[in-house]
């Protein structure tokens, strides 16, 4: 194989780049349907108002669509968000991304 065609995309570089983007804009979109303002999902999230918004309008974060179960997960998280009872939200994130592999429906399994 010549070099220049040689391309190494690993698992992690496809949960990185789209699985975990993706998880972030349903997120997002689930908070602010439930009456969460964008400023707030971007100060849960740790960034900018305007990436929040970027998710919302599929700028950013729309290159993997969930079945259902994992639909479940990110509305369940967002409930659990308003309600205040989520201590680590980075250990939830990655609970829905090992769910996503798992279920052998994780893009980077797939590769």
């Amino acid at each position: 194989m010549k070099r220049e065609n040689m391309k190494i995309e690993t698992p992690c570089q496809v949960v990185v780049w789209d699985v975990l983007p993706a998880i972030r804009a349903a997120l997002a979109k689930e908070l602010v349907d439930n009456g969460v303002t964008q400023q707030e999902v971007a100060r849960l999230f740790g960034m900018a108002p305007s990436a929040v918004s970027q998710y919302l309008t599929k700028k950013r974060g729309y290159r993997i669509e969930f079945d259902d179960e994992i639909k479940v997960s990110i509305a369940s998280l967002a409930v659990d968000i308003q309600e205040g009872v989520v201590d680590d939200l980075s250990h939830r994130f990655c609970d829905i991304c090992r769910q996503l592999r798992a279920d052998d429906a994780c893009p980077a399994d797939q590769e």
